[in-house]
């Protein structure tokens, strides 16, 4: 099992994204995974930086921690020659510790370019598409495809790595997970779903399985219960609204019924590390092997501090 740290792109500025990934590096974290949005679902968040400037940061400032995007949707607001770029150059500069995670996107960070957004069967069919057009490109030579959704016209990608990323595929359904299986090369989720993993298995997939632990570490329970609601509130609403709302104030509003008890039931909260192993104990046990720590609390360095003092080898005595 390997253990990641999910660094808030939506929290925090992109200066101090980078050095939390530095520190994530010392305090032991096998991999840092970051989402890639134009917007933070939140205004009380308050930021969102550009990932991709980031992670050629966080390449260059250490050495050996993985880095993921948790997720990039090559489909929309990017196109996917784009992304099959960016993914080649940044397992270049990183030696090999890319891996792309990609998805079919959510309204909020999709609908800026103005294209709209599709069903989800049509996301399904563009994520598809982008997939074919990134494996086509990433097999050398000059390129066409020619797609029901998306083009690509004599494109090449001149700087490729010897050993390409890993492509894992974000998946909330059967659907997505067979998908997951056919062009991906690993499983992202967001719930410990054994049936994601099935359908995964089922279908083919052998490669690594992501999912993210949502958990808010404060040294006073209460502290660790009120930073969730103020800024991370928005992971009760689950995939369904998640995917479809076009702004910060929508999910404001969605998610104002958000109490402690419901926070309670999601995240796992406060001092104790036992809470915060029950958790992962959950993922680990649907069959996930990479485990994605989602901290929503107010002292990131603490946190950090906490896992590499208290955490890391109960989680790891898991896997």
């Amino acid at each position: 099992m390997q253990i990641g740290y999910k660094l808030s792109t939506e929290g925090f500025a992109p200066k101090e994204i980078i050095r939390q990934a530095v520190r994530a590096e010392q305090a032991g974290f096998d991999f840092v995974e970051m989402s890639d949005h134009y917007h933070p679902w939140l205004d009380t968040q308050g930021h969102s930086g550009f990932t991709w400037s980031m992670l050629g940061s966080i390449a260059a400032q250490t050495s050996t921690i993985g880095l993921v995007t948790g997720v990039t949707c090559p489909s929309i607001r990017y196109h996917p020659a784009i992304i099959a770029q960016a993914a080649a150059t940044m397992a270049l500069i990183s030696d090999g510790r890319f891996t792309l995670g990609v998805g079919a996107g959510e309204r909020l960070n999709e609908h800026v370019v103005g294209q709209g957004f599709p069903s989800v069967r049509g996301r399904h069919e563009r994520l598809r598409e982008a997939l074919e057009i990134i494996r086509l490109l990433w097999s050398g030579g000059y390129q066409s495809y020619e797609g029901r959704h998306l083009q690509l016209e004599d494109a090449r990608v001149f700087d490729l790595p010897e050993t390409l990323p890993v492509i894992a595929v974000a998946a909330s359904g059967s659907e997505s997970a067979t998908l997951a299986a056919e062009l991906g090369d690993g499983l992202f989720a967001t719930e410990a779903e054994s049936a994601i993993v099935e359908r995964y298995r089922n279908a083919g997939g052998r490669g690594p399985r992501y999912a993210e632990a949502p958990m808010s570490w404060a040294a006073d329970e209460q502290q660790a219960v009120q930073s969730v609601l103020e800024t991370s509130r928005w992971l009760v609403t689950g995939w369904k609204v998640m995917s479809e709302l076009p702004n910060p104030v929508n999910f404001d509003a969605a998610s104002a019924y958000v109490e402690e008890k419901h926070i309670r039931q999601f995240v796992s909260i406060g001092p104790d590390p036992e809470v915060h192993v029950a958790k992962v104990r959950g993922y680990v046990e649907a069959g996930f092997d990479h485990i994605v720590l989602q901290n929503a609390g107010p002292d990131p360095d603490g946190f950090l501090d906490f896992f590499a003092g208290d955490l890391a080898g109960r989680l790891r005595s898991l896997g």
